[in-house]
C-alpha cells in the first residue's frame, strides 16, 4: 500500500503512519505544524516531512489512499488534489476499519472511562500471552505506541464520539464495527458538537446499530440513561448488564473479587471497578479465565493521565487525572476521598475545554467539588482566547460549582502562590485537567512537596 497522511503530526495520525510504516507499506506525509513528540517520532522512523506546509505535489495517482487528520480544514490544497485525482480518502478511524475487517473488533465506547477501560483489556491480553493490534487514547505501561495494526487475528479500539474528521462530521465511533462492544455510560459534556441531549443519545444508538450481527453488547447497568436506552434499543444482538464487582479497601489497597478468585489492585475507585468489570467480561469472551484476570490486574497501574500517582511520601499523595467533564470530576473526586478517608483533599479543576469554559455549562458542575475539603478551580485567558469564547467571570464559576469559599484562580503564577499557602501535611492533592495548566511543571512540583 502506498498511503499519504494529511496533518500527519497529530498524537493519534503519526503513530499510525509509523505502525503501517513497520508493516511495510509506503508512508508520505505533510503537516503545517509539528511538534514533539510527533516531530521526534516520525524523524527516527525516516517519516519527517522535509518542509512543513501542504504540498499538493506530493498527491499523485499512484497513491492508493489519503488518510485525513483532524485539523486539516476543508480548503487543503492536498485534500483538494486530492478529491480531483478521485482517490478514496478515509478518516483515521475509517481506515482502522479498512485494516481490520479480518479481525475481531472490540470496540469501547461511552462519555468516560473509555481509556482505561481499553488499557486494561490490553493489559490483561499482553499478559494472556494473545496477539492483538490496538488503538487506544494515551500511554500505556509496556506498550511503545497507542496504535499498532499488523496482521494480528484480534483488535481493541477505544472509540469516541467526536467528528471523524473535516470531511466527515459523524462520530468515529461509527465507522469501527464491533463483534464486541462496550459503553461504560453517558453524560452530555460536548456542547459544541452535539447542540441537545437528545442529538447526544442519538449517537449511542446508532453505535448500537453498527455491532455486527451475532454481537454483544457489555454496558454500565448502573448508569439510568444508559441502561434505558439499552433496554429500549430493538437491535438483537446479545445484551451484558454489569455493575460494580465485590470488592472491599484492605490497609490502603482495593481487593477485588470476580466469580470467586480475589486479588490486589494497585487502581481505585468505583469508576476504576467499573472499568474492570467491563473489561474482565470482553476478555471472558476473548477466552480469558476470571483467576487469569484478577491475576493479570494485580500489575495494571493504570494508563497516563488517569488518576497517575506523581509523587508520594508517609504523609502525603499528588495525583494527576484527566477529569474535566462534571461526571469525571464527580468519579474521580470521590474515588480520592474513599480511598483516603483520613486525609484532608485538596483539588484543583483546570477548565480546559470548550464546553467547561463556556458560562452557560457552568451550572453542570454544580457540587462536583464539594467532597474536597479545599479547591480551587483554574483557567488561562489563552485557554479562552484560543477558543474565542468570552471572559469567564469569577462570579460564573462561583455559582455554577455553588461553592462559595472555591478558589478561582486565571494566572498560572497565581496558582503556584495559591498552592504555596497550603500545607499538604497528612493530605491528598488531587490535579484535575484535560490541559497543563498553562505550561506549569507539575511533575516537578508534585515531587517537591514529596520531599518536605
Amino acid at each position: 500500500m502506498n498511503l499519504h497522511f494529511i496533518a500527519i503530526g497529530g498524537s493519534v495520525m503519526h503513530q499510525l503512519a509509523i505502525a503501517l510504516h513497520r508493516k511495510g507499506y509506503t508512508i508520505t506525509g505533510s503537516d503545517d505544524e509539528l511538534f514533539e513528540p510527533a516531530k521526534g517520532n516520525l524523524d527516527r522512523e525516516g517519516l519527517l516531512p522535509p518542509a512543513n506546509g501542504w504540498f499538493p505535489g506530493k498527491i499523485h495517482a499512484g497513491l492508493d489512499a489519503i488518510i485525513l487528520g483532524m485539523h486539516a480544514k476543508a480548503d487543503n490544497p492536498e485534500l483538494l488534489r486530492a478529491g480531483e485525482l478521485g482517490l478514496p480518502i478515509y478518516s483515521f478511524p475509517e481506515y482502522i476499519y479498512q485494516e481490520s475487517r479480518d479481525k475481531t473488533r472490540v470496540v469501547v465506547g461511552g462519555s468516560h472511562g473509555k481509556t482505561t477501560t481499553t488499557s486494561m483489556i490490553m493489559h490483561v491480553l499482553r499478559a494472556a500471552g494473545m496477539d492483538f493490534d490496538y488503538l487506544v487514547g494515551a500511554r500505556l505501561e509496556g506498550f511503545e505506541q497507542s496504535v499498532n495494526i499488523t496482521h494480528a487475528p484480534l483488535i481493541v479500539c477505544e472509540g469516541d464520539e467526536y467528528p471523524a474528521s473535516t470531511l466527515e462530521k459523524r462520530p468515529k465511533f461509527h465507522f469501527l464495527f464491533p463483534h464486541i462492544a462496550i459503553l461504560t455510560g453517558i453524560a452530555w459534556d460536548h456542547i459544541n458538537v452535539f447542540p441537545t441531549f437528545e442529538n447526544y443519545l442519538d449517537q449511542f444508538r446508532t453505535f448500537i446499530d453498527k455491532i455486527e450481527p451475532g454481537g454483544v453488547l457489555i454496558y454500565n447497568q448502573t448508569d439510568p440513561v444508559l441502561s434505558a436506552l439499552v433496554e429500549k434499543h430493538p437491535h438483537p444482538v446479545r445484551k451484558i448488564g454489569y455493575a460494580i464487582p465485590v470488592h472491599a479497601i484492605e490497609n490502603g489497597t482495593t481487593v477485588v473479587e470476580l466469580e470467586g478468585h480475589r486479588g490486589k489492585l494497585k487502581v481505585f475507585g468505583d469508576h476504576n471497578l467499573l472499568n474492570l468489570q467491563a473489561a474482565f467480561l470482553a476478555c471472558k469472551e476473548l477466552g480469558v479465565e476470571a483467576s487469569a484476570f484478577v491475576s493479570f490486574m494485580g500489575s495494571f497501574t493504570g494508563a497516563a493521565k488517569r488518576l497517575e500517582l506523581l509523587a508520594a511520601n508517609e504523609h502525603t499523595s499528588v495525583y494527576r487525572d484527566f477529569a474535566h467533564a462534571p461526571s469525571k470530576v464527580r468519579a474521580t473526586m470521590e474515588a480520592v476521598k474513599r480511598q483516603f478517608p483520613g486525609r484532608r483533599l485538596i483539588a484543583v479543576l483546570e477548565l480546559h475545554t470548550y464546553s467547561s469554559l463556556n458560562e452557560a455549562f457552568m451550572d453542570q458542575y454544580r457540587g462536583s467539588l464539594d467532597p474536597a475539603d479545599i479547591a480551587a478551580v483554574f483557567y488561562s485567558k489563552h485557554a479562552l482566547e484560543l477558543k474565542r469564547l468570552p471572559d469567564l467571570p469569577r462570579e460564573k464559576v462561583l455559582d455554577g460549582f455553588g461553592r462559595q469559599d472555591l478558589a478561582v484562580i486565571n494566572r498560572k503564577e497565581g496558582l503556584v502562590e495559591w498552592l504555596g499557602q497550603h500545607s499538604f501535611e497528612n493530605a491528598t492533592l488531587l490535579l484535575m485537567s484535560s490541559g497543563d495548566y498553562d505550561g506549569w511543571d507539575i511533575a516537578g512540583f508534585a515531587k517537591a512537596i514529596s520531599r518536605s
